[in-house]
């Protein structure tokens, strides 16, 4: 079976290979936003199959295989692992052109060192190696951290959740990897769902005390951010399809909230103000903290109706969603900013025309004493692949300062995805390469290999404060 040669992967350049591999591919890696299971990183989970690490969960194989006419059972359905893991096999010949070729290949590389390429031919000798090799320490949930060099994971969590697996992997001391939470409160800014209610009085219940009013609502926000602190966390998550904006005064919102916790319908223009305003609320008290503020942007969900109602969400029918966004953005950050409660922020949109729109946005809110401030977000979703990162790569240096940028993420529910990080490192080589080449950097490696290192790994570290 033939081999497919990762070595050279993206590297179409002498100087893209020399940056690589001298300067980003020894990197360690800071992986700011995942979904990782943090009770599997507290429990060393042990995989019981390759179907297991590697198909579950994982829509983006999804989606492929769906796009190739298989069946659901071979997906997401009843069919055995190992029938699943043929399934995907044989179309992954098929996958040409699509990131997944290369990050399949890079998986298996870099995981397991096959080399070969993965067809439906040699698929159940790959099944059978890969499996074997699952017995081993280094390919345990922790030990797949320590293998490539994860120095900092951070998960995402609900405000509701106890953190007591965050606990657990602290007081156990067995990684060098530290493991932090954070704050992901999408539910407590949805007032308009059917279980609002029961969600807010659930938060109540966690944070000790009833959430009758709004401003118990936000008491009760306030305590969990500072759990959330006293466990390691630094950062917050938001995502939202399109970023709302709508002024008001705190006793409109306060109504809005009553109308919510009495079980009565809100107008979209009700839910758009109530959201403005807690977030508004929230980015005060991470400011407070010195916390980052993520702001995912521009998804549209569960798309497909009759696949909801069987399968449920995060099941692989997303997609982006075109919308304007540079007049509400603004705005959001103009509100903070005016009284210096503006936090550290992260902005990423689905939709990959924002980008420059963005990056000359955030530059309206750079501030002393934090290099990089507020950051345009890695490309995301659809787009962490190589033209999608590339654009996203150049709208930020040509509108603002690529050498501040806190790099790559896997955002991602497997633990097989840390390869993303390479994938990242290969790009951002191949750019710099190119400008080298050009003639529009100087063949300083050392100068030039130093700031590879900076977006890689080292800006993310000074800049997220995690130790």
């Amino acid at each position: 079976m033939s081999r497919f040669d990762t070595d050279q992967l993206l590297l179409n350049s002498n100087s893209a290979k020399k940056l690589y591999q001298d300067y980003a591919q020894g990197m360690p890696i800071f992986d700011y936003h995942n979904h990782l299971n943090p009770q599997d990183i507290a429990n060393n989970r042990q995989f019981e199959n390759l179907t297991e690490l590697w198909l579950e969960g994982d829509h983006y194989k999804w989606r492929a295989m769906r796009w190739l006419g298989v069946n659901e059972e071979l997906i997401t359905g009843s069919a055995s692992p190992e029938e699943k893991f043929k399934a995907w096999a044989g179309c992954v010949p098929r996958l040409v052109g699509n990131p997944l070729y290369h990050w399949t290949h890079l998986e298996l590389s870099r995981y397991f060192g096959i080399q070969e390429r993965l067809t439906a031919e040699n698929a159940a000798n790959i099944w059978n190696a890969c499996n074997e090799q699952l017995q081993e320490p280094t390919l345990r949930a922790g030990g797949i951290l320590e293998k490539f060099q994860v120095k900092v994971a951070c998960t995402t969590d609900d405000p509701i959740d106890t953190l007591q697996h965050h606990r657990l992997i602290k007081e156990k001391g067995e990684l060098t990897t530290i493991v932090a939470p954070a704050f992901r409160p999408d539910r407590v800014l949805d007032a308009g769902h059917a279980e609002y209610v029961s969600y807010v009085n659930q938060l109540g219940q966690t944070a000790g005390h009833a959430v009758d009013t709004y401003q118990d609502l936000l008491a009760a926000l306030k305590k969990r951010v500072e759990y959330f602190h006293e466990h390691g966390c630094r950062l917050s998550d938001h995502g939202f399809s399109a970023f709302p904006y709508a002024a008001a005064n705190e006793q409109e919102v306060a109504a809005i909230y009553q109308k919510a916790k009495n079980g009565d319908s809100i107008t979209s223009r009700e839910d758009q103000i109530f959201r403005t305003h807690t977030l508004l609320k929230l980015g005060e008290m991470y400011h407070a903290k010195g916390w980052t503020m993520q702001l995912h942007i521009g998804a549209i969900r569960n798309n497909n109706a009759r696949m909801f109602a069987k399968l449920g969400k995060d099941s692989g029918y997303d997609s982006i969603l075109d919308f304007h966004l540079a007049e509400s953005l603004n705005a959001f950050l103009s509100r903070l900013d005016r009284n210096d409660q503006l936090p550290k922020t992260i902005v990423y949109s689905l939709y990959s025309s924002h980008y420059e729109m963005i990056a000359t946005t955030i530059g309206n809110f750079q501030a002393a004493g934090v290099e990089g401030k507020l950051q345009l977000g890695s490309a995301w979703w659809f787009h962490d692949q190589k033209e999608g990162m590339l654009k996203q790569l150049t709208a930020l240096s040509s509108m603002g300062l690529i050498s501040t940028f806190v790099g790559m993420l896997t955002d991602s529910r497997s633990f097989m995805s840390f390869p993303r990080h390479e994938y990242f490192r290969r790009v951002l080589c191949r750019l710099f390469g190119d400008w080298i080449r050009e003639g529009e950097l100087p063949a300083d490696y050392e100068f030039i290999g130093s700031i590879i290192q900076d977006i890689c790994y080292l800006n993310a570290e000074r800049y997220f404060q995690i130790h």
